[in-house]
This record gives C-alpha cells, structure tokens and sequence, in this order.
C-alpha cells in the first residue's frame, strides 16, 4: 500500500471532475489513465519497472547523441510546429537527466537548447513573413492547427504583442504558433528577437536544469514517496496552487472578483491596515519589474540590453563552471587543431596587427574619446554607460582572472603572461560595440547605422579568431570574453536606462 500515490490519484480526479468542462478530450482522457495508474500502483496490485534503473539505462543508450536528439527537437519544436504534436519539454527533461548521470555536460545542454530553440523560432518567423497567414489556413489541419486554435492564438498574440513571444514560449500552442504569427503579421525583425532570446533562454534552462536537478536527487525524492513526507507534499500543493491560480486570473471576471475581495478586506477594521500594507509593498515592485521584461514605457531597448545581459552571463559563468585546472573542452582542441591547419606566415602576420583591436591602450583611448564627444553632446548617461561598463569589466575580469588562473595553450605566438581564462583582448573588444550603439543613436539614415553596428561586431569577432589563431586563448576562453564583456557593458546599459526613467519621472512632475 502506497497512501501517498493513492492521494494523488484522488486530488487529480477531483480537479478532473471539477475542471471537466473547460479541459480538452486528450487532457480528460489522460488525466483519467493517470488515475487508474495512480490507484492500481498505490494499492500495491502492481510494480512499476525501477525507474532509477530504466534512466541510467537511458543515459548510457544515448550518450553524446542526446546532443543532436535534444538539440534537434528544440530546433523543431517550432521550426516544424513538432510542438503541436510531441511537448519539446519532455525530451529537454531526459536531455538533464542524462547530464546529471554524466554522460553529458549540463552546460553545454543548456546551449544548444537555447541556441536550437532560437534558430527554429527565427526559422518558423521568415516562414511565417514568405508564406502568410494563409499558408496555415490551408494546410494546419494536417499538423492539428485548426481554425479554432488558430483565432485563439492570434486574440493571444495580438493582446500581449511581445508577451506572447515571450511567455508564449511555456504555453505549448503559442509556443508552436506564435513565431510563424510573428513573421506573417509584419512584426519587426529586432523587436522579435530580444523576446525570444529571453523567452527560450528561461524555458530551454528551466527543464534542463529540472531534468538535472530531477537525477540528482533521485534517490532522496524516492525516499520521501515513500514515507509520505511533509516536504513532498507542500511541493505538489505548491505547485499545483500556483498553476490554479494563474489559470483562474487569466480570466477578467476572475481578476475582478478577487481586487473586490481585496478591497473588502482593506475595509474591514482589524486586517485593513495590513492588507493596505501588503498591497502598496507589493504592487509597485511587481508592476515596476513586469513593465520592465515586457512592452512598456523603456521600450524594447530595456529588453534588448536585458537579453544581452542573459547571453553574456550564461556564456561567462558557463564556461567557469565548465573548465578547472588543467580541463580542455572538445571545443578548445578543435579550434587549437583549426588554427594549425590554418597557420601561414603572412596570415599569422596579418593576425599579430588585427589582434591589437582588442588592447587595453587601444581600446580605453576609444572609450575615453568617445565618453567625451557625449559629454560635449550632452549625453551623460550614455556616457556614464559606457564608462562605467568599461571599468566594471575591467573590474570582473581581473576577479575571474585570479580565480579561474588558467594555462596558456601551449605554443603561443605572442607573447603571454596572464592567466588565460577569459580572453581580455575579446573582452576589451566588446567596448567598439557599445560605441558603435551610442553612435548610432544619432547617425542619420538606417544605412549608417545598420553598417556601424555590424562594423563593431566584425571587430569583435575577427579579435575573437586571431587569439585563438595565435594560440594566445583557448577557444572557451574568446567566448567566455566576449560574455563578460557583453554582459557588464548590457548591465551599466540597464542602469542607465533606469536612471532616465526616473528622471524623466521626477521632471514631469
């Protein structure tokens, strides 16, 4: 007898029963089978197959292939609309899972999520903008698009613009949809893809880090269902709670019924002045951070710089935590093999020139010329932005730098004697496209500015090769440089942003 397991049949019934005329037919008939499971398992007439085995079996099948499956159905999930027919969750979920045996590396699982899940929702929005709305009209039957979901999805898309990119991506249909919708309904390019770095950041990390965390605690969670502990329990209550609740405010009539109850209770003499309390406390904060990651009054520059952010400290702290004394990626030794086949004289040349891009005296002369021509423009936080990341990465760069005390590759062509993780040339680097962002602030012509911005990354990626060409950095080290460097100059960006916000406040008052 297992009471805990009986319980929970029970409870998923009586939210079947409750919730049986608002829930699709494969959810009812889902939720009915996971019942009888629930009941037969918990009252012993049967055993399940060892589930610690049967994952452990799983991850030493897959191995390194769970890369290309995990990476591949990410990619189709929307780039394919798989997601309407296979949830892309559960095979990211196994992907963690495999991690925490080991057998793969949880951070680069984490990557390749990301960056498949991007791709596919880029390839899906040029699809959706070459073929239209009426490509789905025409053949969205035979991949379960019907009309019905279609007009839910588009009322969603059309409400919450690039919220539904954005939270769209932890909603199954609107995940699937919701980037072709994007392309054919004109959305621009560059308001779309902030969104959807930051969307398919959060989801790809949250159920690989689930799969994970799920492996490595296997045997305690196991444990705890079986004793019934208090601790396993308040998690599903928790849980589900939070799921009732977000599915009950979704709708208006509901929402209002609960601001009535909350005004109700303002007026009441002995909780009123604690509820006053909590509601002020709590409002400003919640409504202040939500405006922020959403379309609101900062505009998409905020969620620009806020998906930069993301990126760099992903791509900093994972490779921190991926590399220890004396450990080289596979990708390192691919990059050192690439810069051997590649060396000849005159490029090795060219590369010893084109490296200095990314000098400290080159690169702070750049920043100080360019802090002072804002400052004669009156541009002061764009200046302070600029200033203050340069020195803020300066700052993190050296930290990380003696704690991380990383080797040199071997046979080095130019001179070296730091430590090699992350990369400062590359780091450095990143301050050509903060300026070249401040500058196209006020260049004239869409023309100008596209070019000066691509100019800057071109910059920063060329310095990117050239050490690892030079075997000056490793090929984690370039790109662990260019996190950090992104993300500080992202963060003094973000604090800029918020300061002219509250200026801008406080004057027009």
């Amino acid at each position: 007898m297992k009471p805990l397991w009986l319980v929970g049949a029970v409870a998923l019934a009586a939210y079947l029963v409750l919730r049986r005329r608002k829930l699709e037919p494969t959810l009812l008939v889902g939720g009915a089978l996971g019942v009888v499971g629930g009941l037969v398992y918990g009252s012993g007439l049967i055993e399940f197959p060892d589930l610690e085995k049967l994952l452990e079996d799983l991850g030493n099948t897959l191995g390194p292939w769970t890369y290309l499956l995990v990476g591949g159905l990410a990619f189709l999930e929307t780039g394919a609309f798989v997601g309407l027919l296979a949830p892309g969750e559960t095979t990211i979920i196994v992907g963690g899972v495999v991690a925490g045996q080991g057998e793969i590396d949880i951070v680069a699982l984490i990557g390749l999520v990301w960056f498949c899940a991007v791709a596919g929702d880029l390839t899906s929005f040029f699809l959706g903008r070459k073929l239209g709305r009426g490509f789905l009209e025409r053949h969205g039957p035979r991949v379960s698009i019907t009309a019905e979901r279609l007009v839910k999805v588009e009322a969603f898309f059309e409400k919450h613009g690039g919220k539904a990119i954005l939270l769209g991506r932890f909603v199954g249909l609107v995940r699937a949809i919701a980037p072709f919708l994007a392309g054919s309904s004109g959305m621009p390019l560059r308001r779309f893809v902030p969104y959807d770095v930051i969307g398919a950041g959060l989801w790809g990390s949250t159920f690989c880090l689930l799969g994970y965390a799920f492996w490595q605690s296997l045997g305690t969670v196991l444990d705890y269902a079986k004793t019934g502990t208090l601790a396993l329990g308040t998690t599903i209550v928790v849980v589900t709670g939070i799921v009732v609740a977000v599915r009950f405010l979704r709708e208006p009539a509901n929402r209002e019924r609960v601001r009535a109850w909350v005004h109700e209770q303002e007026r009441r003499p002995g909780v009123g002045p604690v509820v006053r309390v909590l509601v002020r406390v709590g409002r400003a904060p919640a409504r202040f951070v939500w405006g922020r990651i959403t379309p609101g009054d900062l505009g998409l520059e905020f969620t620009t710089l806020f998906a930069t952010l993301a990126v760099g400290t992903y791509a900093l702290a994972g490779y921190a935590m991926a590399i220890g004394p004396g450990t080289v990626t596979r990708g390192d030794l691919r990059g050192l093999a690439w810069s051997e086949d590649l060396r000849v004289g005159w490029l090795t040349d060219v590369a010893k020139v084109v490296t200095e891009l990314g000098l400290l005296g080159v690169t702070l002369a750049a920043v100080l010329i360019a802090c002072a021509v804002l400052v004669a423009q009156r541009e002061l936080l764009e200046a302070a932005a600029i200033g203050s990341g340069y020195g803020a990465m300066l700052l993190v760069l050296e930290l990380v730098r003696d704690a991380e005390g990383r080797a040199r590759p071997p046979g080095g062509l130019v001179e070296t004697t730091t430590s090699s993780f992350p990369s400062a040339h590359v780091a450095h680097s990143v301050a050509w496209v903060a300026i070249a962002v401040a500058a196209a602030r006020v260049l004239p012509g869409w023309g100008a500015r596209t070019g000066i911005l691509i100019a800057s990354v071109v910059v920063v990626l060329v310095v990117a090769v050239t050490r690892v060409y030079l075997r000056a950095h490793y090929l984690s080290d370039v790109v662990a440089g260019a996190g950090l460097g992104a993300a500080c100059f992202a963060a003094c960006g973000l604090l800029a942003l918020l300061v002219g916000r509250v200026r801008h406040n406080g004057a027009a008052r």
